[in-house]
C-alpha cells in the first residue's frame, strides 16, 4: 500500500505543472465521448437527476457522448490511483467529501473556478470547505446527507411503543420491545447494525464527547481509546446485541433499506434517500409505504440529538483529462438547480442553501434535516482516506461485534492504526 501511494504522489507531482485553472466556457473539442464516475447512490436513488443531466448537456453538445460509469465505495479509490498512474483516469469524478483532501494536497485534481458553477455563492459551507485547499478550488460540491432512524411505525405500535424515543436509553428500551414481540424470528432485528457500519457506530463515539483522533502540535493522534470514546463503543457494542444482521458486513451489501422492506427489520439508520429505496416497485416493498417514519437518534442526553455524520459528495476533474472544458459544462448540468431538486426529491440535502427549505417542508426529509443539526465529521488530514482504505474502524468494529476482543483492545488497536497512518501515510 505504501508503495501505491508514493507511486501515484510521484505521478501528480509531475502532472501538476499541466494543471490549469478551469474556466466556465464551452471551447471547441474534437472529443466525442466523456466519462462520469458516480458512485452507485446515483444509480439506484436518484437516476432522474443523472439522465436530467445527461439530456442538458447533450443539448450544448450534441455530438459527445457522456458514458457515465457506477462505481462502489470500497473499490473507487483504487481504481482512481490507477487510472491517475496510467494517464486514464475519468474525465469527472466523484469523491466523498472526506476522501478529498488528500488527493487536493496532491495536485490530482483540476484546479476549478467558483463562479462558473450554478448557485455558487449559496453552498453548503462543509461542502465547499471540502473542495478547498489552501484557498483554491478543486471540487465543485455535489449533495450532502446525514442520517436518522428510519422505522416500522406498525411494527412500534404493536410492541406498545407510542412515540419516537427522546434519549438513548429509551431508544434501548424500545429495541427491546421489538425484539420481545418480534425476535423469536430468528432473522428478526430490531435494529439493522452490522458489524462494519463505522458512520452509525462513530455516533455513540461523538455523542459521547469522544473522538476519532486529535491534531496537537501538528501531529495525529488517534483517541478511540480515551474513556468518552471507550463509552460510546461500548454502547455500540449493546445496539449489536439487537440487531441479527451480520457482524462482519457492512450497510451497503446488503443494502439495508432493501432488507428492511421485507418486513423482518424494526429499523435502521439510514439516509434520507434509502426512505424512497425501501418503497422502490423493482427492487423494494411500496406495500409498506403507510408504516414507515422517521426520527432523529436521540443522545444519551435526554431531550437533545445524537451527532450525526455529516456526508456527502464533491465532483472533482482530474489533471489527466483532455476534456476539460466538457468536464466542466457537465457538472454545471448536473449541479444545476433543476439537477439538484431532483437529488432532493430523492431524499438527499442539495449542494445550495436556496434548497433547504424543500428538505424542511417534505415530512420525510424533515427528520434528516433536524438531524444535520448536530454533525460530526472526520479528521481533516489528507491521510484521513488511507484510515478509510485500510479499514480500520471497520475491522475494529468487527472485533467488538463478533467478541474476538474486548472494547478496550480492539479501540486500542484501532488508535495506534490511526496515529501511524494520518501522520506518515501508511
Amino acid at each position: 500500500m505504501k508503495v501505491r501511494y508514493l507511486a501515484v504522489g510521484l505521478l501528480i507531482a509531475m502532472l501538476a505543472v499541466a494543471a490549469s485553472t478551469a474556466s466556465g466556457g464551452t471551447s471547441r473539442t474534437h472529443a466525442t465521448k466523456i466519462v462520469v464516475w458516480l458512485m452507485n447512490d446515483a444509480q439506484s436513488g436518484w437516476p432522474d437527476a443523472v439522465a436530467l443531466a445527461n439530456r442538458n448537456f447533450k443539448a450544448q453538445h450534441p455530438d459527445v457522448e457522456v458514458d457515465v460509469q457506477y462505481q462502489t465505495w470500497g473499490a473507487h479509490l483504487t481504481k482512481l490511483d490507477a487510472g491517475l498512474a496510467g494517464g486514464d483516469a475519468p474525465d469527472v469524478i466523484e469523491l466523498g467529501n472526506s476522501e478529498m483532501a488528500k488527493y487536493m494536497a496532491a495536485g490530482a485534481f483540476k484546479r476549478l473556478t467558483q463562479s462558473a458553477f450554478p448557485n455558487n455563492k449559496s453552498w453548503l459551507t462543509g461542502l465547499k470547505a471540502s473542495s478547498t485547499y489552501n484557498g483554491k478550488l478543486f471540487g465543485v460540491p455535489y449533495y450532502a446527507g446525514c442520517r436518522a432512524v428510519i422505522y416500522r411505525t406498525d411494527q412500534y405500535r404493536q410492541a406498545g411503543i407510542k412515540s419516537a424515543p427522546k434519549s438513548l436509553a429509551q431508544w434501548f428500551a424500545d429495541n427491546k420491545k421489538l425484539m420481545k414481540k418480534f425476535g423469536n424470528n430468528s432473522n428478526y432485528s430490531a435494529v439493522y447494525f452490522p458489524g462494519k457500519y463505522w458512520y452509525a457506530a462513530m455516533s455513540f463515539v461523538y455523542d459521547y464527547g469522544g473522538s476519532i483522533a486529535v491534531q496537537k502540535g501538528g501531529k495525529w493522534k488517534g483517541s478511540l481509546n480515551t474513556p468518552r470514546a471507550l463509552a460510546g463503543l461500548n454502547q455500540v457494542k449493546k445496539a449489536f446485541a439487537l440487531s441479527r444482521a451480520s457482524k462482519t458486513g457492512d450497510e451497503a451489501n446488503p443494502q439495508q433499506s432493501l432488507v428492511f422492506s421485507k418486513g423482518q427489520v424494526g429499523s435502521f439508520w439510514g439516509n434520507g434517500w434509502e426512505w424512497p429505496y425501501a418503497l422502490d416497485p423493482k427492487v423494494g416493498n411500496p406495500s409498506i409505504a403507510n408504516d414507515m417514519g422517521a426520527y432523529p437518534m436521540p443522545s444519551h442526553v435526554k431531550g437533545r440529538i445524537m451527532p450525526t455524520f455529516i456526508g456527502g459528495s464533491d465532483l472533482a476533474i482530474p489533471v489527466t483529462t483532455k476534456n476539460q472544458s466538457l468536464a466542466v459544462d457537465w457538472i454545471k448540468a448536473f449541479t444545476s438547480t433543476a439537477a439538484q431538486t431532483e437529488i432532493v426529491k430523492a431524499g438527499n440535502i442539495a449542494n445550495t442553501t436556496k434548497l433547504l427549505s424543500a428538505s424542511k417542508s417534505n415530512p420525510k426529509l424533515a427528520p434528516f434535516a433536524r438531524a444535520a443539526s448536530s454533525g460530526w465529521f472526520v479528521p481533516n488530514s489528507p491521510n484521513w482516506v488511507n484510515v478509510e482504505n485500510a479499514n480500520v474502524l471497520q475491522n475494529m468494529l468487527v472485533k467488538i461485534a463478533t467478541g474476538r476482543a474486548s472494547v478496550r483492545a480492539a479501540a486500542a488497536s484501532a488508535s495506534s492504526q490511526i496515529t501511524r497512518i494520518l501522520n506518515t501515510g501508511a
